[in-house]
């Protein structure tokens, strides 16, 4: 299993092909034809037919609000026009729980053993297995001893320590054989979950789908690894043990992506602020 696949960032090692972009940026141009969202730019309308327009995007917006508060009823009339059969609006919607409160070797713990509580484990492991943390031994060892089952922590311990004891692949990332960036520069590695969704769950056992979004690369102007982004998608195998969901197999795709909008990037400067001072989230459905 690559380092790859553990902490969400793809092929890493392939600097030549996914980091190493030389900052160029890609132009759409919005009027051109095929447009992903809206294509070629159409003529002007009058303002009566705008202001139609406008008037039915309210009135089946009031319609869609008055559906969705019908949910949950007594099952009376309005359960019978094929409401039902149509799948949640939200998938990921607040469940109105709070965050755990605890925590072990600094990441959260003590999750609920229901759905809501798979799918909060999962994500927070998400986060932790893809920060810049595991690039330090000590470090490192306590996120996996924390986030894996007993009964596999250890030979992913082995796994893990030579992935990220390779200096051929610390040296294609940009970082020193320690394992930490050149002067001047700082390591940017995170993981930012977007949504979550229960693909099986029984008894103790839960598998859990992660799609998220990373960050992976070096900040600083001397930088020949610019910070990029990526999106991927990781299921997770869980197994309830001594009172928490931990892992014990996952796998990983790309996407979904999606389409990247004509923005400017930061300069190093700003990328690096934001890293510092910008900290994360613990996650809960």
């Amino acid at each position: 299993m690559s380092l790859g696949d553990e902490h969400g960032f793809g092929d890493s090692a392939r600097a030549d092909d996914e980091y190493y972009d030389g900052g160029r940026t890609r132009t759409r141009l919005p009027d051109r034809p095929g447009d992903p969202y809206g294509g070629a730019r159409r003529g002007s309308r009058s303002s009566s037919r705008g202001l139609i327009t406008v008037v039915a995007v309210v009135v089946l917006l009031i319609g869609a609000i008055a559906v969705a508060n019908r949910g949950g009823g007594d099952g009376g009339p309005a359960a019978s026009d094929g409401a039902g059969d149509k799948p949640k609006a939200a998938a990921t919607a607040a469940t109105g729980r709070k965050p755990v409160t605890t925590k072990t070797a600094g990441i959260p713990s003590g999750f609920p053993h229901d759905e809501q509580g798979a799918q909060s484990a999962a994500a927070n492991y998400s986060v932790v297995l893809g920060s810049a943390e595991m690039f330090d031994t000590d470090r490192r060892h306590r996120i996996v001893n924390t986030v894996y089952a007993p009964d596999i922590a250890a030979a992913r311990q082995a796994d893990l320590d030579s992935a990220y004891s390779s200096e051929k692949f610390l040296a294609n990332i940009g970082l020193t054989k320690n394992g930490t960036a050149p002067a001047g520069q700082t390591f940017v590695s995170r993981v930012i979950p977007v949504g979550t969704k229960i693909a099986a769950l029984s008894g103790d056992t839960a598998s859990v789908e992660v799609w998220y979004t990373s960050l992976f690369g070096l900040s600083g102007q001397a930088s020949t690894n610019p910070v990029s982004e990526s999106w991927f998608t990781t299921t997770y195998q869980l197994r309830w043990v001594d009172d928490d969901w931990k892992i014990t197999d996952f796998q990983q795709k790309d996407g979904p992506v999606p389409v990247g909008r004509d923005q400017r990037a930061s300069t190093a400067d700003d990328m690096t602020k934001a890293v510092e001072e910008y900290g994360g989230f613990t996650y809960a459905r």
